[in-house]
């Protein structure tokens, strides 16, 4: 049904676009009662703006522990009748500060956000300096190690395209297949900021922060270029070394096919969306 006739019958299904800083949660799905995730504030605050009806969410992606997003999305199902308006500016009034909805959008019955989704976009944010950053501690991965983007550049062409990515993915990825397509992979430098930009039909648990560890470990001349394309190859995790931190991981941007035209905002994370260099892109 379009989202006309779902409301001509009293059934309305929602999707909203949610940006959060991922530092106080335990990632985004519901856990059990007492640990904070994005998931349940989000149902809660919801709830409030449907009069007290329960509101269950599904998502684009469900982020770890400690995990930001600037692009997520995700859906509802409800028979509350609200405006579009009402439950950005509601969710907000009932949100804590470090989440937000960005946008609403009244959606046909067969939309998904997670299985109608056709790519995911991440951006993993390295702070490259020897001393410790005090401000956005929590928000960028700091790396004290000088680090060469163009080595960290050229060993990350081996990611590109179709492949089993095995060695990136955590024991505890519930995945079905290891097979992914990355389709880009960039590493994008202003000042002292490195960010990797990567985007693929679908990531494995873990996919991104053991990518950024070892092109940081090659980086940093402790490998050389060609070990990025000796540890995909050997389809076993151990080879790739310490999976890198989750502070400095951002998803930003699901696709999803024209025809439910969706709203679009800038890439993000926020700090990012003044460089001309990285914002562009």
């Amino acid at each position: 049904m379009t989202a006309a006739e779902m409301a001509a019958v009293g059934i309305y299904k929602i999707a909203l676009g949610v940006e959060y800083r991922g530092a106080r949660y335990r990632g985004f799905q519901r856990q059990r009662d007492g640990v904070p995730s994005i998931q349940a504030a989000l149902e809660k605050a919801l709830s409030k703006v449907a009069g007290g009806a329960p509101v269950t969410l599904s998502c684009a992606g469900r982020t770890d522990a400690l995990v930001h997003a600037s692009g997520q999305v995700v859906h509802f199902d409800t028979a509350v009748e609200r405006s579009m308006h009402a439950w950005v500016m509601g969710a907000n009034m009932n949100l804590p500060g470090d989440i937000s909805v960005t946008w609403a959008k009244a959606m046909p019955s067969h939309f998904d956000a997670r299985f109608c989704a056709m790519a995911r976009r991440y951006r993993y944010v390295i702070y490259n300096d020897q001393i410790r950053p005090a401000h956005m501690a929590e928000e960028v991965t700091w790396n004290h190690r000088p680090l060469d983007i163009e080595r960290m550049r050229e060993a990350a062409r081996v990611f590109l395209g179709t492949h089993d990515f095995s060695a990136f993915r955590a024991r505890q990825c519930q995945a079905k297949s290891p097979i992914k397509t990355v389709h880009h992979l960039e590493l994008l430098q202003h000042a002292r900021f490195i960010v990797l930009d990567i985007r693929a039909n679908a990531f494995l648990h873990h996919m991104v922060r053991n990518i950024a560890g070892v092109l940081m470990t090659i980086g940093a001349g402790e490998r050389p270029v060609e070990w990025a394309g000796e540890v995909l190859q050997t389809g076993v995790r151990r080879t790739g070394g310490v999976t890198a931190h989750p502070y400095g991981l951002y998803l930003v941007q699901v696709d999803y096919p024209q025809e439910f035209d969706l709203p679009t905002r800038y890439l993000g994370p926020h700090f990012l969306s003044g460089l001309e260099d990285v914002a562009a892109r």
